[in-house]
């Protein structure tokens, strides 16, 4: 609102919530700290985990970062951006979520104390800009560049640490080391490639890998085969079906005869369909769209395994799984079109029957079964295997690896507080800002063993003048090597994680003006409503 000639001019609608300057900032770097204190208590194999509770009733019990923020409704502008930078992580590297989040979250507490220096907030994001250059150089000094299937199986148990797989870390990690050197070609590797079917009832032990696709889904005729060696497969995309004429048309029928005539005619067209199926050769079929129930009664007299309304992403995996073609049309499949496995079996799994397309030769597409005791296990047992195999994608594809345990942390703050010595300016300050903001990741890991933060940094800053390997143990309470000890994490979670919670950081750090529109379900950002972060209590 503006006064002109005695006047008031309403620039913005009545009951628009504004708040400028330094208000503004205080509250931002307030949600950025809430959200991060929420995460914070998951990190590290003794991470705790969280009950979160939708609307419904319905639970999710987890300790994964990413789900965590996505099921909590937030509502506040500023943590919705944080979220942001997890969701980010997930996507490029599949773990290092809460990482990002908490460095986010550390650099945001501390831009608060430069702030009330009288530092101007694009100072500060200049420095924490050119020390997050200056972290990625140092990383870089610091990653190992031997990375042999043994180091790929560190690296996954290392994800999957903390995160209910403690008792079969270890298979599942070669299972996921396995399914991700199956599908990779040229030295990438396509993650939609692995498909993940979880299923309760059973121990994490009798997870498996299957060199091919299981269809959640069961065979359309009770009289088709139920088991098929050397099977050939084809892959139909269209219905097989009569088809039903684009256009309203009516058929006038006058005599009986011709009603039958009509009726055999269809069932001479479903015939045919059937036919064309079996002179290809293939004795299964896939089908993305419906069968009908006389084209499944033919079929099933050929000794054709059908199985109808399969999802795309499946009918893809299939492909490349078999080396079929999808078709659209069946009168153009041909033997050339058709896939091979060596097992074709419905299995009954949890009371439920799945088809295993299995033994395929050079699969480039695999599954992994995941099963667990109860929904919620196998659901979070899903989540850490999915973090897994982003990670051992990512050791593939870059070929480097860190070593964990808060080391590659806390030596990139020790080489940027030196670095932080060499700059003139106030930037400086930024920088040291930002080198102790690191040390919240070893920080925490100590808290979140139980042991004492402060004994720990000042172990571990010690240990790092003779290697840049030595980590936390949090299962013992000492520093160790943690390169000997086999903790290893990909060089790109710790990359991408600087990245994102930096330039995270410096976007709030340079918004002074927050305009809420009326009426737009915009929180109550005055004072820090709780409701603004979904209900979840500031925990400072």
């Amino acid at each position: 609102m503006a006064q002109g000639q005695g006047q008031p001019i309403l620039v913005l609608p009545e009951g628009t919530n504004r708040i400028l300057g330094r208000d503004a900032q205080r509250n931002n770097i307030l949600a950025g700290k809430v959200l991060a204190e929420t995460v914070r208590t998951t990190l590290g194999p003794k991470g705790m985990d969280k009950m979160l509770v939708d609307g419904l009733g319905d639970i999710v019990v987890t300790n994964d970062g990413v789900t965590i923020l996505k099921e909590m409704d937030i509502e506040h502008p500023a943590a919705k951006m944080l979220v942001e930078v997890a969701k980010t992580q997930e996507d490029e590297v599949g773990d290092g979520t809460t990482t990002a989040v908490i460095i986010a979250g550390e650099l945001l507490k501390k831009s608060e104390s430069l702030l009330d220096m009288d530092i101007h907030p694009t100072i500060i994001a200049m420095g924490y800009r050119q020390a997050a250059e200056k972290a990625q150089e140092i990383l870089e000094d610091i990653c190992i560049d031997d990375v042999g299937k043994d180091t790929l199986v560190k690296v996954a148990m290392t994800a999957m640490t903390g995160k209910g797989t403690e008792k079969a870390r270890k298979p599942l990690a070669k299972l996921v080391v396995d399914a991700v050197q199956q599908v990779a070609e040229d030295g990438e590797v396509e993650t939609d490639h692995i498909k993940i079917e979880k299923k309760e009832g059973a121990t994490v032990d009798e997870s498996a890998l299957v060199q091919g696709v299981i269809i959640d889904k069961e065979r359309v005729h009770p009289g088709m085969p139920k088991n098929l060696t050397d099977a050939k497969i084809a892959l139909i995309n269209s219905p097989i079906e009569v088809k039903e004429t684009e256009m309203d048309a009516e058929i006038s029928i006058t005599d009986p005869t011709q009603m039958q005539a009509f009726i055999e005619q269809e069932e001479t067209m479903v015939k045919d369909m059937v036919a064309k199926i079996a002179s290809s050769g293939a004795d299964v079929l896939f089908a993305q769209k419906g069968i009908d129930d006389l084209a499944q009664h033919y079929l099933a007299k050929e000794g054709i395994m059908a199985v109808r309304r399969v999802k795309k992403s499946d009918i893809e995996k299939l492909a490349k799984a078999t080396g079929a073609t999808v078709v659209s049309n069946i009168d153009d499949l041909a033997a050339e079109d058709l896939g091979s496995a060596g097992e074709v079996t419905e299995k009954k799994i949890s009371g439920e029957d799945m088809i295993f397309v299995e033994k395929c030769k050079e699969a480039k597409a695999v599954t992994l079964l995941v099963r667990g005791s109860t929904k919620h296990i196998v659901d979070e047992i899903q989540r850490a295997v999915e973090d897994a195999i982003g990670v051992v994608a990512a050791t593939v594809e870059d070929g480097k690896v860190v070593a964990g345990g808060g080391a590659p942390e806390i030596e990139m703050a020790k080489k940027l507080k030196d670095y932080a010595d060499s700059i003139s300016g106030r930037e400086q300050l930024a920088v040291t800002a930002f080198a102790e903001s690191l040390e919240v990741v070893p920080k925490t890991l100590a808290e979140n063993a139980g042991l004492d933060s402060i004994d720990s940094l000042v172990d571990l800053r010690a240990s790092h003048e003779s290697s840049p390997y030595m980590g936390l143990d949090v299962f013992d309470g000492k520093v160790t090597d943690m390169k000997e000890a086999g903790v290893i994490e990909p060089k790109r979670v710790k990359k991408q994680a600087i990245q994102s919670a930096s330039e995270a950081a410096e976007m709030i750090l340079r918004i002074d003006d927050v305009i809420a529109s009326v009426g737009g379900g915009a929180p109550d950002m005055d004072g820090m409503d709780p409701a603004a972060m979904g209900g979840m209590p500031p925990m400072m």
